[in-house]
Formats: structure tokens, C-alpha cells, sequence
């Protein structure tokens, strides 16, 4: 590693450029430890276009942390519809009633107290802290390290720990006691819009002149990149079934995967199985009920960030036994005009079409 100039210097043009060039995004417009938190956790993983209208239809629905811990889960899974990673809007739901109970609805200010929240670690306690309270914590997330591993050239895999800690010690020491929420989101910003992966518009960067990594053209190599896995691809049969006009479908087990979902009955077939007797013995085991299969309505394909999934739905009518909760929490019989009411993974709405349109025709 080879140092840069001083952290004043960084400090003062990176602030400077922040004040001239920073996005005008909602949560930049309050200081309400409540939206920036919403904020936060809906950014992770996600894109910032992407959150904006989440963002506004979760607060206009639930403006303060005492409603969303009196929120069903059902309520904040549909708001959180097609966000993904679903486990931040359950932890989300449970830190607000944690806030609600422990601290009598306020939040803590502190990044340690902030941390034993459902949901909030390291890098969001920082950010919730600094922005919201002006308490001088450092953030490191993948645009902060990005950031960082160039301006200061450092090589090797930013996911060993003795790394990690070097990024999280360098943040500490960039971090200002004054204006430290701002500097953050600085580092966020820069991050986002021109430090970028492929392609940084190095021309146009407030800290060109202290970056070693450009010094030594190495801004393109830089954080160094580990060979991504193979991602397992899973093959999986629902059934849309139907009884005297309304569709069934069942809730997800409240933990894991996609937890507290709305979704078809079905699953994975085993060995030797064809699709259509899988769906049988799924339904059977998930619900114990029988029921017949139909004609094929659909198979839609839907990537996850840790394997992919090919989804063939079969239209079937029950024939006979009373649903009952084997491998699920709840289920329902709904018409399809109530099919929007409920949160469904996205691999399941990919289906809603070809129901729609097979029970038109």
C-alpha cells in the first residue's frame, strides 16, 4: 500500500464535490433516524432507482416505526414485493418492535446499540448513526471499498478478514468528526456514480490527483476480482389449484429462503420422478390433499442471487381431502382477481399471466 496525500485533502474535495454534484434523493431530505434505516437496509443489494418508489409507498403506508411494529407481516412483505432478499423486510419489521418495546420508540444513537437490532450490522449501524446523529462512525460497503482499495492501491481479496479490517481502519480515519454523516454518503456517491466497477470516469473525479491506484493505471484491476462460483440451477413444479372457482395457495414457513411468501403448492422432483407425479407427492406432503393434473400452463425462468430456478406450473383441480399445514404456515382459497392482494416470490408472479390468460380462454 502506498499512501496518498493527507486525509484533510481527501476530506475537503471529496465534501466539496459532494455539495456541488450529490443526487437529489429523498432520503438525503430528512434526518428522521426512521427513513434514513428504511433507507439503508432497502439499498442493500438493491439499486438505488430501483428503491425510490419502494421507498415512498413503504412510508406513505407506514410513517413511523411504532406502525411498522404493529404492521402484519403480510402487510410489509406486499410493500416489500420484488425488492428480493426478503429476511431484511422480516428483520426490519422485527427491529421496529424491538425499538417499540426496549427503547420505548426511540432509537438508539449509538452504532454498537444500533447493531443489536434485527437486520443492522456493521456497515448499516455506521450509516444510520453518522447521517442521523452525527456520530463520527465509518462505513464500508462495496462502493467505500472500492473507493478505498484504488485511492490507497491495495491489492489481494477484499473478502479475507485481515483486509476487511485494514478497509474498516482506513474508513475510521477518513471519517471527520464534523459532517461525518455527509462524508459518507459522499463516499457513496462517488461510489455510485463515477468510482464505478468497469469504467470509472477517473477524469472527472474529485480525488484523481491522490489516487494511486490511477497513478499507476491500475484503477480497472482494482479491487481485485475472485472467480465467481457456479450458480446450482434448481428445477421445481407448482400446481394452480383449482375448486369451485378460486385458486389455492399456501404461506412459506416464516424463516429461510423467501420466508412468509405467499406462493403455489408444490416443490422439487426427486429421482426418477416426472414432473407430474412430483407435483402429486409435493401437494400431498405440503398440504395433504389429492389432487389431478392438467395441462401444462407454463415454465418461466427466475435468477436469484445464489442459483436459478426453472418454474413449470401445471393447471389442476382438487379431488379430494381438507388442506391441512404440513409444510407450510397457512394457506387460502382466493379468487384470481385477489391474486395481487398477496406477496408472492418472483418467480411466482412470472405465472400470473398464463393463469390469467388459461382461465380466459
Amino acid at each position: 500500500m502506498e499512501s496518498p496525500s493527507n486525509t484533510t485533502q481527501i476530506r475537503a474535495k471529496l465534501l466539496r464535490w459532494y455539495r456541488k454534484h450529490a443526487r437529489d434523493l429523498p432520503w438525503r431530505r430528512t434526518r428522521d433516524p426512521y427513513a434514513i434505516w428504511l433507507s439503508e437496509i432497502m439499498l442493500q443489494q438493491t439499486q438505488v432507482q430501483t428503491v425510490v418508489s419502494y421507498y415512498k409507498r413503504f412510508l406513505r403506508r407506514l410513517p413511523t416505526v411504532e406502525k411498522l411494529a404493529r404492521a402484519r407481516l403480510d402487510t410489509v412483505l406486499k410493500l416489500w414485493e420484488g425488492l428480493g432478499y426478503y429476511g431484511r423486510a422480516r428483520n426490519l419489521r422485527r427491529a421496529a418492535q424491538c425499538i417499540v418495546k426496549d427503547h420505548q420508540g426511540v432509537f438508539p444513537t449509538s452504532a454498537s446499540e444500533l447493531q443489536k437490532l434485527p437486520g443492522i450490522g456493521r456497515y448499516a449501524a455506521g450509516a444510520i448513526a453518522s447521517i442521523a446523529f452525527d456520530e463520527q462512525e465509518p462505513i464500508v460497503d462495496g462502493n467505500v471499498r472500492r473507493i478505498l482499495c484504488r485511492i490507497y492501491r491495495l491489492h489481494g481479496d477484499t473478502r479475507t478478514p485481515a483486509l476487511q479490517e485494514q478497509l474498516w481502519a482506513l474508513a475510521a480515519d477518513l471519517v471527520p468528526r464534523r459532517h461525518p454523516g455527509e462524508f459518507n454518503q459522499a463516499m457513496m456517491e462517488l461510489g455510485a456514480t463515477l468510482c464505478t466497477r468497469q469504467s470509472p470516469q477517473c477524469s472527472e473525479c474529485p480525488l484523481r490527483t491522490l489516487c494511486q491506484a490511477r497513478l499507476h493505471e491500475e484503477q480497472d484491476m482494482l479491487p481485485q476480482r475472485t472467480p465467481k462460483k457456479s450458480v446450482p440451477h434448481k428445477i421445481v413444479v407448482v400446481g394452480i389449484i383449482f375448486r369451485q372457482g378460486k385458486i389455492l395457495i399456501d404461506k412459506r414457513k416464516p424463516d429461510g429462503l423467501l420466508g412468509g411468501l405467499w406462493e403455489f403448492p408444490g416443490g422439487k422432483p426427486e429421482a426418477g420422478e416426472s414432473l407430474k407425479q412430483a407435483l402429486k407427492r409435493e401437494v400431498k406432503e405440503e398440504l395433504n390433499i389429492n389432487i389431478k393434473v392438467g395441462q401444462h400452463l407454463t415454465t418461466v425462468r427466475h435468477a436469484y442471487t445464489h442459483f436459478t430456478v426453472e418454474l413449470h406450473a401445471y393447471q389442476c383441480r382438487h379431488v379430494s381431502g381438507t388442506p391441512k399445514c404440513l409444510g407450510c404456515t397457512d394457506f387460502k382459497w382466493i379468487t384470481l382477481d385477489q391474486l395481487e392482494r398477496y406477496a408472492f416470490p418472483g418467480a411466482n408472479k412470472k405465472i400470473f399471466p398464463a393463469i390469467l390468460l388459461g382461465h380466459t380462454t
